[in-house]
């Protein structure tokens, strides 16, 4: 088991120190926050042991647990993989795009592993079908959320939207051409509802919508193919996958049959793949204990985070 310790015993930070302990690939050491207060009343009450600094939680450890604000990744991921440390780090992966470069060239140096924290890449919604797109021509993404005062430190594109870039990059193979956006700051100091169309090389073109200001929840993407169309809902975990078919020589009665103007005739063909139900973040933690005992590349690797991060300066540098 790796021995691991946590930075950051907020929100977040409290089920990353329940799943470590659940978890049989870990072994929880205990956890570092700055805010005293906070701190000793999450030790006394799940009985996880509080250290007094970074570097002794640090010292103890062979993975470093990073869920403080984004704005300390980098100090924490620096001093994490100077004592050899691997990291795992909730998105984004830092501040700047400038940072993700470093802590990649640390942990390289290091000869360390790193993960970043998008955890919508293990919801099992998407795992169901993410084998099943192949080259998309059209993405298109709504995250919707109801207002909450945690995260309005960043833009919502760095708080929301950036889970819907993660997942669109992993499936598009082609760089990025063009990014066009607009953001609007309605009750923050920065934008709380943005719009963003990413323009690929390869013609594919994503319309991401993301809100945290909405009446209601939303986190739905929908992937246009050749002869496809995949939805995903990664709120209530499902998934739709409409297929056209050339149509049988014997079509069933009750089949959906479309005709086009030149004559083609397509079936359709509807599927709802079976989803296991699954803690994603549990999963994500044990998928990078796993990429670190077998020496494999982690499922989101910090070139992933950092490329993420990337486009979504991009998107920001739009408003």
């Amino acid at each position: 088991m790796l021995k691991a310790g946590v930075l950051g015993a907020g929100h977040l930070g409290k089920i990353h120190l329940r799943l470590l302990q659940q978890s049989n690939k870990y072994q929880l050491v205990g956890f570092y926050d700055p805010f005293t207060e906070n701190a000793k009343k999450v030790a006394d009450e799940f009985g996880y042991k509080l250290f007094n600094s970074i570097e002794d939680l640090i010292a103890a450890v062979e993975v470093v647990d990073i869920v403080t604000p984004t704005l300390s990744h980098f100090d924490c991921a620096k001093k994490a993989i100077e004592n050899g440390c691997h990291i795992f780090v909730e998105k984004p992966i830092t501040t700047t795009v400038l940072e993700a470069e470093a802590i990649r060239t640390l942990a390289s140096q290091y000869h360390v592993k790193g993960q970043v924290g998008h955890v919508e890449r293990f919801n099992p919604a998407f795992t169901a079908i993410k084998d099943k797109i192949n080259n998309p021509m059209f993405i298109e993404t709504h995250r919707l959320a109801e207002f909450n005062p945690r995260g309005t430190d960043v833009p919502v594109v760095l708080d929301l939207m950036i889970h819907d870039i993660d997942i669109i990059l992993s499936v598009v193979k082609s760089k990025v051409k063009n990014v066009h956006a607009s953001g609007v700051a309605v009750i923050s100091e920065t934008p709380d509802i943005a719009n963003a169309r990413i323009e690929f090389e390869n013609g594919c073109v994503a319309n991401l919508t993301a809100s945290r200001i909405s009446m209601k929840n939303m986190r739905k993407t929908r992937f246009f193919q050749k002869d496809a169309y995949i939805s995903v809902n990664f709120l209530s975990k499902e998934s739709e996958i409409v297929r056209m078919n050339d149509v049988p020589e014997k079509p069933d009665e009750f089949a959906m049959i479309l005709q086009n103007a030149e004559g083609v005739k397509k079936q359709i063909y509807f599927d709802k793949p079976e989803v296991e139900d699954n803690n994603a973040i549990l999963d994500e933690l044990d998928s990078f204990a796993d990429a670190i005992n077998n020496n494999t590349k982690p499922v989101v690797s910090l070139s992933a985070g950092t490329e993420a991060l990337r486009v979504a300066q991009m998107i920001i540098d739009c408003f």
